[in-house]
């Protein structure tokens, strides 16, 4: 049962301890100048891409401009803004302590401009005039993560940031119905501490899960049907709080499932479902239900999942004859012409390496997709795209994503996804060795 526990609790776990350490800003910055945090009730953005020197929140994306900040709903709302985009894609993620997304706004939704309420489980105040909407989240907890296409050159970059300055999110006793504006490309760096660099922050630890545990029962309300699971659990922590060789055997058991349970998360072959050609793809990302194996997993694995109308997302760590990538080869990954991934947003094949994050190198290119304008298709309309640690050649490069000499894994996004991928019917690219 603390096994069980210790999965089915870890991503509210994690989204506690997220907000405590991000939380903690003294104003709107970058922890380690490369990660946005702020103030509980605020938001902080990027201007630019994520640097791959960030290392708090696995699989980032270099396809869009990120804000983050997490909310107490229970204290007050807060008030969203949201730019006139014109046909940009973006979306606003607004996520619960359970990972579960709620709202729909954004590009997708045909949200409009304006000013937007997030509002706890339960607020009942009254709305101000001048107010698009209100989303209430199921949590007191909540978190926000904008998501903002950018393409890959100087003039969009230029063109990006009037909209990024007008993205904020703060208390409802700010609102005073005008747009607000910050510079975010000139905001302070706050000290990252012993965390940094590495594997991602080890935000869940089963030596303090025992209490832990504790506030999530006590402030996440039972979804229907968990009635019984909360009885079990909060009897199981009354039982150890009350006996220290039960309380001990329990923490055993923690520790047991960590070992166990970690390192098969980071495995793409257990998170979501077969999608052919090696890869499996995403089914129920950030709308988990009852589907605690795929969300723990999510949480250790890659975090903040868009829901699948946003995006689907295809993950693998294998060739396509099932073989483990690593620098040592080179790979072709082809798409045939005509059969790109059906998208009205856009989408990329990026590459991390075993711990989920990018791979620095001299071109600085962690991904290749709709952003890149540089990238050369065939004559006949197809796309090789070529994967390893050395480079193909200069006349090949224009299409290369260099790989670590290690092991490594491969993320394919689509955002705003059409049909063939939304009915799963598209099949991502073969990998094969050159």
């Amino acid at each position: 049962m603390a096994q069980f526990a210790y999965v089915w609790g870890y991503p509210m776990v994690n989204m506690m301890n997220r907000r405590t350490r991000l939380g903690a800003a003294p104003e709107p910055g970058r922890l380690g100048g490369v990660l946005p945090a702020s103030p509980i009730g605020q938001i902080a953005m990027l201007n630019d891409y994520i640097e791959p020197a960030e290392r708090f929140i696995a699989c980032p994306n270099q396809d869009v401009v990120y804000g983050l900040g997490f909310f107490s709903l229970d204290e007050q709302p807060v008030v969203v803004q949201v730019p006139d985009f014109g046909d940009r894609f973006y979306v606003y993620a607004f996520y619960d302590a359970r990972t579960d997304q709620f709202g729909d706004l954004g590009s997708p939704y045909g949200s409009t401009p304006g000013h937007y309420l997030l509002v706890g489980p339960d607020w009942h105040g009254e709305v101000p005039a001048g107010i698009t909407d209100v989303f209430r989240s199921p949590t007191a907890l909540a978190n926000a993560i904008p998501r903002i296409f950018m393409d890959d050159t100087d003039e969009d970059r230029a063109a990006i940031q009037p909209l990024v300055n007008q993205v904020m999110v703060y208390p409802l006793t700010d609102y005073t119905g005008e747009m607000k504006t910050k510079d975010w490309s000139d905001v302070p760096s706050f000290d990252a501490g012993p965390n940094a660099g590495g594997a991602e922050t080890k935000w869940v630890r089963p030596e303090t899960f025992f209490d832990q545990l504790g506030e999530v029962l006590a402030t996440v309300a039972p979804q229907p049907g968990e009635d019984a699971l909360y009885a079990q659990f909060t009897a199981l922590l009354d039982a150890g709080a009350r006996d220290p060789e039960i309380r001990a055997g329990i923490e055993a058991a923690f520790h047991a499932a960590d070992e166990t349970f970690a390192p098969h998360a980071m495995q793409w072959r257990y998170n979501g479902r077969d999608a052919a050609n090696g890869w499996n793809r995403s089914v129920n990302n950030s709308q988990w239900g009852l589907d605690y194996h795929n969300r723990a997993a999510t949480s250790r694995s890659n975090m903040f999942e868009n829901r699948p109308n946003e995006t689907q997302y295809f993950y693998t760590d294998d060739d396509s004859d099932g073989n483990q990538l690593t620098g040592g080869q080179e790979y072709s990954v082809v798409f045939a012409a005509g059969d790109l991934p059906p998208v009205d947003g856009f989408w990329s094949l990026t590459m991390y390496d075993d711990d989920h994050f990018f791979y620095p190198n001299d071109l600085r290119r962690y991904s290749l997709g709709t952003k890149n304008k540089s990238i050369v298709y065939g004559d006949d309309g197809s796309l090789t795209i070529y994967v390893g640690h050395t480079s193909p050649g200069a006349d090949l490069e224009a299409n290369w994503l260099p790989a670590p000499d290690a092991t490594f894994s491969l993320y394919l996004r689509a955002y705003g996804a059409k049909p063939g991928i939304t009915e799963g019917t598209w099949v991502p690219p073969v990998i094969t060795r050159r």
